[in-house]
């Protein structure tokens, strides 16, 4: 046995209580505690986060641990927290005093890891005070967001890649569940992560059967009743679309006589903590939640995972249905299919994608400024009827062409509220300190609660530079003078070269916003064709994450050649009267003038220009929500002449 090897089976034993490793675990611990970067993906409830957890109780210095998923953060912390580990997070749902005790746990060296969200690094005092630490281990959650290629590309972890390199970060691990082995490789390329270190386990899990009943929205209830009354009651988590879907179905389950909770993004940050709370324990419990729930939730217990709605993407099913069974016990998974879901979901992407006008007005806007930008990105976003998420990718792909360069966001504005009198504050402070100190405040404007400061102008009135004002301002808040809040953010750019042929560069990332929109609904197509296939649905998903297997599974709906049910298509019939387009068009000329944006209204899809205009309490807001998006735009782009966005959806 290797030294390292040795090391980590001693602290395995002795700090987490566990005598051997999970398949896959000792090979990447070894990798990093040898001072390589590494990669992983495990199936759900295989272990990764110990790979990170072990390596940084061996390592000198910090192990940073990015992740998405907020639940995660705190059911770890506190796990880590009762095994006498140091361990905080820093989100948004901790107070200043939580905040600044967590600060300063890291700055004094009593905590081993710092769990962060992705959107933390665009905080510049946090990125200053994280890059002063000496970082051991910077591991990347749900990493294969970093690929354009992955099922969620999200533009913040290109930049945690580059961040990593700035800090000096000793190594890196990149893990996730979902990736296929071209989008590994990817996660290899772009973390600098050799291939020999990346560690992939089997996706195969016997103990979960995977079964599909088709059936109609006006029957999916009763058939969803009567699946969960047909076994013996058991941790549950029902998976839907919509935030209305989770509040209509966990309601008609209680009807039903069932324990059952809603949760959804929509409710408060307390109300899905009390969900949590109430369901970790339940034996008999029943989420309805949208697909943020169960995510990093070590509940490992959980006897049913049901899909009352299609999921979007081979990775979303595998992922979901991966909460089931971790304790290595018999659970089975359910999908109801029914062709109205892919409607929505479909409408869901294809009214992502701006029309080519917006695209190249946003770069007219980007292009017309000088050398040194300062975005609002919702600003940007209502000018240019883009997304925020489109246009942040928009502004990624700029910087992948080498045309500008991404610098530290900043605030603009802060707001504070004094906790103490200013005489206080200044006595508290050395002479030649106070009057700086004086002036800053004399700068604050006074409203009804809060004060409020313009870093940048307050810099320039006192003649120093910005960073000394976020400096002045973040002391005062960790000294506990201040209840500080940064607003106003503006994203930093640097213009490196401008376009040869700006009309070229529109059509190129227009049709780049394109492949990514085929390539979405590609993945949803797959979902359906593998419902419907006759072929072993548990061979088919390993087979898509790089595993073959070369025996049926025997344990879901084709192996065990159940009834599945008609499937049936969702098409527009061919009698079916199209209202009048140019009429609808007129209700707001400005913002339905191409057939993109007529169709997402027609369609019930909100844009920035349409809640800016308030168009969604117009009567025909929605009128077509109903039928595929292509077919409805199709037929709006007839009618308006056929402009050129209309080709997209095809």
């Amino acid at each position: 046995m290797s030294d390292t090897s040795e090391v980590a089976r001693e602290i395995l034993k002795d700090r987490f209580g566990f005598d051997q490793f999970k398949p896959g675990q000792e090979d990447v611990i070894g990798h990093l505690l040898s001072g390589h970067s590494a990669a992983a993906v495990f199936p759900t409830g295989g272990g990764k986060s110990l790979c990170y957890q072990l390596p940084a109780l061996a390592l000198p210095g910090l192990t940073v641990v990015v992740s998405p998923l907020i639940a995660l953060m705190k059911d770890q912390v506190d796990a880590l927290g009762a095994l006498g580990i140091g361990a905080v997070r820093l989100d948004s749902s901790l107070d200043k005093d939580a905040y600044r005790d967590a600060m300063e746990g890291i700055r004094r060296g009593r905590i081993s890891l710092v769990y962060v969200a992705p959107e933390r690094f665009n905080n510049e005092r946090f990125r200053e005070f994280i890059q002063a630490q000496k970082i051991a281990l910077f591991a990347v959650d749900e990493a294969h967001c970093i690929s354009e290629w992955g099922h969620n590309f999200r533009p913040d972890y290109l930049k945690l890649a580059q961040f990593a390199k700035t800090a000096g970060a000793e190594r890196v691990f990149a893990l996730t569940a979902t990736a296929t082995p071209d989008v590994l490789d990817e996660m290899c390329r772009l973390f600098a992560i050799d291939p020999e270190c990346a560690v992939r386990t089997g996706f195969y899990r016997a103990n979960l059967s995977l079964h599909v009943r088709a059936t109609h929205p006006s029957s999916r209830d009763v058939a969803l009743l009567d699946e969960l009354n047909s076994h013996p009651p058991g941790p549950t988590i029902i998976y839907v679309t919509v935030q209305k879907s989770a509040e209509r179905v966990a309601e008609f389950l209680r009807q039903s006589g069932r324990d059952a909770k809603a949760y959804h993004a929509g409710m408060s940050a307390e109300e899905r903590a009390a969900t949590q709370e109430w369901f970790f324990p339940c034996q008999a419990g029943i989420v309805v939640a949208t697909i943020a729930f169960g995510m990093g939730i070590d509940k490992s217990d959980i006897r049913y995972v049901h899909h009352y709605n299609l999921a979007k993407s081979f990775e979303g099913l595998s992922q979901e249905i991966g909460r089931a069974g971790r304790d290595g016990k018999p659970s089975r998974c359910v999908t109801f299919y029914c062709p109205e879901d892919l409607v929505t979901l479909e409408n869901f992407v294809l009214g992502d994608t701006p029309t080519l006008a917006a695209v190249r007005s946003f770069l007219d806007d980007i292009f017309s400024q000088g050398d040194q930008l300062e975005l609002a990105l919702h600003s940007l976003s209502a000018a240019h009827d883009i997304r925020i998420l489109v246009l942040r990718t928009l502004l990624v792909y700029l910087e992948l062409e080498g045309l500008i360069e991404g610098g530290t966001p900043i605030y603009t504005s802060y707001r504070f509220i004094p906790q103490v009198s200013s005489t206080e504050i200044l006595s508290a402070y050395e002479n030649d300190r106070r009057p700086f100190l004086s002036e800053l405040f004399k700068l604050s404007k006074k409203g009804r609660t809060w004060f409020t400061l313009d870093a940048a102008n307050a810099a320039s009135a006192l003649g120093v530079d910005r960073l000394a004002v976020v400096r002045a301002l973040d002391e005062l808040a960790e000294r506990g003078f201040f209840e500080l809040e940064a607003k106003s953010v503006k994203h930093r750019f640097t213009v490196l070269r401008r376009p040869q042929d700006q009309g070229a560069l529109g059509q190129a990332l227009f049709s780049r916003l394109c492949q990514r929109e085929e390539r979405d609904i590609q993945r949803l197509e797959d979902v359906v064709q593998l419902l419907q296939s006759d072929q072993c649905i548990v061979n088919a998903l390993a087979e898509y994450f790089g595993e073959r297997r070369t025996q049926p599974c025997g344990h879901c709906s084709v192996c065990l050649q159940e009834d599945r049910g008609q499937f049936r298509f969702c098409d527009v019939d061919p009698d079916f009267e199209w209202p009048d387009f140019r009429a609808i068009a007129l209700i707001a000329p400005q913002v339905l003038a191409t057939p993109r944006s007529l169709a997402r209204f027609l369609c019930g899809i909100n844009s920035p220009a349409i809640s800016k205009a308030r168009l969604k309490k117009n009567d025909s807001f929605g009128l077509l929500a109903a039928l595929p998006f292509d077919q409805v735009l199709a037929q709006v782009g007839k009618a308006k002449g056929g402009l050129d966005d209309v080709k997209i959806a095809k």
